[in-house]
């Protein structure tokens, strides 16, 4: 069997096309993935061991789309999982297909109506303190806490269980940040405890499968037989605090190129009706996820490369969604984009966010209550980018004009 990931002799032979490690501000990586996408769609870097990164749009849409590539092995650049697999993230079909199953029925259009209104009251809870004071972090003081107050009501967890969330979601995001592995495991161990907690709650009091996500993954089976505990326990795990950190830094860009461009939050003002598509155009602009990686189960050639069986591979959705060849201008936020479907900032195939739909919602209703309930704002400080596996706003300090 071959070494996964790349060898030490390959690691040295190789040629280096970028350096992810080099600093960055909020805006500077576009220009390295134009660069990368022009001269080496397939790139190199020895950062985390050594990687490939993709930057095409097609070469992305097919890797998603390709059995050849796997997650099993590694679905993120840099390596996160430290403490076990956790479905459905980290497995491939036909294995993941029961948990996606499972989860897929909490995300209806009829669960999501029943989240709009504790969404909308959480949201107004978070910015009437900041909006009262006229200036505060947007993310630390509101985006970062949105989405823990969301899922913890999406998956039912009792109060004392919501503050452990808040608190341990929070420190495993700063841990990632600082690329802290031991940090990493030690407040993912955290979490592990608390989806513990959760499963045996959930088999001693269990709620309806279609409301419920801990006891949809209990009630599951495949081929007539229970899902391994603990397994369960993982998938658990990952949709704790699978849809925290995105949002964090999804509203952050979002409020940053708001700042930047106040006839549009005028526009959108005037016209609410706008925003479902701003969204959409957000969300191809400012992809808070990087990418996901895949690994390839035998040698392919890829934009003139070889790239040999095991060794990882990041999808860089944030530089497909930027791809001039299917995005006319695409630097550019454009409203009414006829293509915009199209984007990956959710990916695509059987990996594709299972919670897309949750996400939209948080995002809309975040930007009705922001816009509607200020006359305007705008930068008050120096922004503060994110680190991998994510891309855009991590600290943004806002002026409110009421």
């Amino acid at each position: 069997m071959s070494q996964l990931g790349v060898s030490p002799d390959r690691l040295e032979a190789l040629h280096e096309d970028f350096d992810a490690l080099a600093p960055e501000t909020f805006d500077s990586p576009y220009p390295i993935y134009a660069d990368l996408r022009e001269r080496c769609p397939a790139a190199f870097s020895r950062a985390w061991g050594g990687f490939w990164a993709l930057t095409r749009y097609d070469d992305v849409a097919a890797a998603l789309a390709d059995p050849t590539f796997i997650t099993s092995v590694q679905n993120v650049v840099p390596r996160l999982a430290f403490t076990g697999r956790r479905p459905p993230l980290h497995l491939d079909p036909p294995e993941h297909t029961p948990y996606r199953r499972a989860l897929n029925p909490l995300f209806s259009p009829r669960r999501l109506e029943a989240l709009e209104g504790p969404t909308r009251a959480f949201a107004v809870d978070l910015l009437d303190p900041i909006l009262a004071r006229g200036h505060g972090d947007i993310c630390e003081e509101f985006s970062s806490h949105l989405p823990v107050r969301v899922f913890g009501e999406w998956m039912n967890l009792p109060e004392h269980l919501r503050t452990v969330l808040r608190e341990a979601g929070r420190a495993f995001n700063i841990a990632v940040q600082s690329f802290d592995n031991e940090e990493v495991k030690r407040t993912s161990g955290r979490l592990y405890d608390m989806a513990r907690e959760m499963l045996e709650l959930r088999k001693a009091e269990p709620l309806d499968p279609l409301a419920d996500p801990t006891s949809a993954l209990l009630a599951e089976r495949h081929e007539g037989e229970p899902l391994p505990e603990e397994m369960i326990l993982g998938a658990v795990r990952q949709v704790l605090v699978v849809g925290i950190i995105a949002p964090t830094v999804m509203i952050g860009s979002i409020c940053v190129h708001l700042s930047r461009h106040p006839e549009l939050q005028d526009e959108l003002r005037r016209d609410p009706g706008k925003l479902p598509g701003a969204v959409e155009e957000f969300l191809r602009l400012y992809t808070p996820y990087r990418g996901f990686a895949r690994t390839a189960t035998q040698d392919v050639e890829i934009g003139g490369r070889c790239i040999l069986k095991d060794e990882p591979i990041a999808l860089v959705y944030a530089a497909a969604n930027r791809d001039p060849a299917v995005f006319e201008a695409p630097d550019e936020f454009r409203l009414g984009r006829p293509n915009i479907a199209r984007h990956l900032a959710f990916g695509r195939g059987p990996h594709n966010c299972v919670g897309a739909a949750l996400a939209r919602l948080q995002l809309r209703i975040a930007l009705e209550e922001l816009l509607s309930r200020t006359a305007g704002f705008e930068l008050d400080g120096d922004i503060k980018p994110t680190r991998c596996p994510e891309i855009g706003a991590l600290s943004v300090p806002l002026r409110f004009h009421r």
